[in-house]
């Protein structure tokens, strides 16, 4: 697990005397603040910056190491991200450096204007002087601080774990870190800095790895994978196996072994509640709303049924009040009498007394004869039909012929509904059959139904294949494996292509003279398309059989999808299930140890670099030749330190790897540091508070003195 960053304000910064110097690590994850003799810093947060933009008042704040989730929602983060000073384990951006270290003091309780402290601060192995100066500049310019000292974190632990008696004097130190890992050589206790080594690779990358492989696998978890969590993750579940390939057959193979060696990371989950049914109260609450709805949806329908029965007896008695007058009207007079009532005719008035004496029986709920409404309509609408043409004028004529046309096409019309409705009644007819078929058996009517369904799906299939069949042909070689195209072809079409064929032999001999006789056009006649015989339409018959099958299907068989009973070439269509505890799980089995791999073997990551084997390996050739047996004193004492040598497994697989390039017989001794996250502030700490640790800074008088370049000289001296 990681450990627990403490940024709470000391109250004690003024109890120490000026001569106790403060001992910083800088570390490229890290940064821990203390002071010299103690065993533990008084302050430790992450070494990143963070200002974001307030939501409200648009206000830039900066937030130093870690941030409260809680707070951080009331500001806008997208547009500033974290940012770190360091570069591959190197500080370049010192005005991040300065808010760091700004908050460092201030946490410890110092005031940042004034630090009259000796500060000895940890660098990585052979940093470059450029940085070196930056940062002396920093601490002598904007803090005043009276002397400085740079130490290699790793020879601090080192140093640290030789005293507890974990490491010889002269030996190995593999310092894995945040984003680089370091191989240095020790003689006498002193770094050799000419032998050491270094790669890009460390903990970030794994980190990185792991969450790019649980992000590809569980994609719709994609935001519950931050940072903080892969990195707990990988703390608590990953490990270095001793031999990759063998790990990974283990996992292939799906042994027991591989059930074994697999976590699982349970994110939060609520179950779904469970419906319940509802009381005999809600069910009678319930009805008895619906019979008060319903009883007032009644009470408007009699209501509009009243207004309407009135409006109708109002305009009836209107009718035979004109009916009425007349009869004592003379024939003269009629057609004035009745513009003026806007009415043409009495034909048309006689009419309307009819329509309205049906519209009140109706609404009255009283039958009305369809034979009668017919008949009324008929004699209403077609008078001139049955009078002979020569007794009608012109104008009468082609009234009487848009009557005939009239009364044809409403009586076609007439038919085509009856013949629906007949059609309609059969159906129902037909369902009801069915349904009695199922009720009777279900089991033979579902395996009838879905024999049916695969029959039609199969024909279709064929029809389709066939009408493809070919298109890839290349010369008389048909590719595609189908028949030719004249097996393709129906009768009719066959047909055709013979009269064709004939008209085309008749004709080719001589004079082309066809069309010019009556019995030429014949021709046409047969080849018409109304000729063909129903195969064109029994495509999309079968098709709406086919839908109406598959309908079918799925009201009663909850397991059909369709598309699922053709075989291999369909694809059957998600299932919705409801979501379970399942699938809030995230689990962790070939990633284990396939992120912490990329440390040995970082071309999995993209990166052209030795791994740590490899690197011990290259180390000690770069040794002076000091004496015989030097490089055996080295592999005897390996000291792994860095919060990437935490995970399960990696001495062991160090001294496999080391092995393997070390001649037969080498004593290999691979051990971890007691705390490899802090020792090497522990062993700054103890050193800083040794006698002869003023001996080994360097004073602001000397940098103003000797400016920047005399650091090119200096060099710490670990040995007390």
């Amino acid at each position: 697990m990681p450990f627990i960053s403490k940024t709470e304000r000391q109250s004690d910064y003024s109890s120490f005397n000026s001569s106790c110097p403060i001992v910083i690590d800088n570390g490229a994850s890290y940064f821990r603040i203390g002071w010299a003799g103690e065993n533990d810093p008084r302050v430790i947060f992450r070494n990143i910056v963070q200002r974001p933009r307030h939501k409200t008042t648009g206000e830039t704040v900066t937030v130093v190491g870690d941030h409260n989730p809680a707070l951080l929602k009331y500001f806008d983060c997208t547009r500033s991200g974290p940012r770190s000073a360091f570069e591959s384990n190197v500080v370049y951006q010192f005005e991040i450096m300065e808010y760091i270290l700004d908050f460092g003091f201030d946490r410890l309780g110092a005031d940042q204007s004034q630090i009259d402290h000796p500060i000895l601060i940890t660098e990585c192995a052979c940093n470059p002087v450029q940085s070196r100066g930056k940062m002396a500049e920093l601490l002598f310019e904007s803090y005043g601080v009276p002397s400085i000292a740079f130490g290699v974190d790793a020879a601090f632990s080192y140093k640290y774990n030789q005293k507890l008696g974990i490491c010889n004097d002269t030996g190995l130190a593999i310092s894995s870190g945040f984003t680089t890992t370091h191989v240095i050589p020790f003689i006498n206790g002193e770094p050799v800095y000419e032998a050491c080594c270094r790669t890009n690779v460390g903990g970030y990358h794994v980190t990185d790895y792991l969450k790019q492989l649980l992000s590809l696998k569980y994609p719709h978890h994609i935001s519950k994978l931050t940072w903080e969590r892969v990195e707990e993750l990988k703390m608590e579940h990953c490990y270095v196996a001793a031999d990759y390939a063998s790990e990974v057959q283990v996992f292939q193979r799906g042994h027991m072994e591989a059930e074994e060696k697999t976590r699982c990371w349970q994110l939060p989950w609520t179950p779904s509640p469970a419906e319940e049914p509802p009381s005999e109260e809600e069910i009678a609450r319930k009805a008895a709303l619906k019979e008060k709805q319903s009883q007032r949806l009644r009470e408007m329908a009699e209501a509009k049924r009243s207004s309407k029965i009135n409006e109708l007896e109002n305009e009836l008695k209107g009718l035979e009040f004109l009916l009425e007058e007349l009869k004592n009207i003379e024939d003269d007079e009629v057609v004035l009498f009745l513009a003026s009532r806007g009415y043409t005719s009495k034909r048309e008035v006689e009419s309307a007394f009819a329509k309205v004496t049906q519209s009140l029986r109706k609404a009255k709920g009283e039958q009305v004869p369809s034979e009668e409404k017919v008949d009324a309509s008929a004699a209403e609408k077609y008078y001139l039909i049955d009078i002979p043409d020569d007794e009608l004028s012109a104008e009468q004529l082609k009234e009487k012929r848009r009557q005939v046309f009239l009364k044809s096409t409403t009586e076609a019309r007439q038919r085509a509904k009856q013949k629906r409705l007949e059609e309609e009644l059969e159906k129902e007819k037909e369902k009801k059959l069915e349904e009695q078929k199922r009720l009777e058996n279900p089991e033979r009517y579902l395996e009838q139904l879905r024999a049916k369904y695969k029959e039609l799906l199969e024909k279709l299939d064929q029809r389709k294949r066939l009408k493809t069949n070919g298109n890839h042909s290349n010369g008389n070689n048909n590719v595609s494996g189908g028949v030719g195209r004249g097996e393709r072809l129906n009768a009719a079409q066959r047909e055709r292509m013979r009269l064709l064929t004939t008209a085309a032999f008749d004709r080719g001999k001589g004079e082309d003279t066809f069309g010019q006789r009556d019995e030429d056009w014949q021709l046409y006649k047969l080849m018409s398309r109304e000729n063909d015989d129903d195969d064109d339409d029994k495509p999309d018959q079968d098709e709406a059989e086919l839908t109406r099958i598959s309908s079918r299907l799925q009201e009663i068989d909850p397991t059909f999808f369709p598309g699922s009973e053709s075989g291999a070439s369909a694809t059957e269509a998600p299932r919705f299930h409801p979501l379970t505890k399942e699938d809030f799980q995230i689990i962790l089995g070939v990633e284990r140890f396939r992120c912490p791999e990329v440390l040995f073997n970082p071309n999995f990551i993209g990166i052209d670099q030795s791994g740590l084997d490899e690197m011990v390996g290259v180390s000690l050739r770069r040794l002076p030749t000091w004496g015989l047996g030097l490089e055996d004193k080295m592999t005897s004492s390996i000291l792994v330190t860095g919060g990437s040598c935490l995970y399960p497994g990696m001495a062991e697989r160090l001294e496999a790897g080391i092995g393997m390039i070390r001649p037969c017989g080498t004593p290999i001794k691979v051990v971890r540091a007691t705390d490899p996250i802090m020792d090497a502030w522990r062993g700054a700490s103890a050193y800083a508070s040794a006698m002869q640790f003023p001996q080994q800074t360097f004073s602001r008088m000397d940098y103003y003195e000797k400016g920047e370049d005399w650091l090119r000289r200096y060099m710490f001296r670990y040995r007390v």
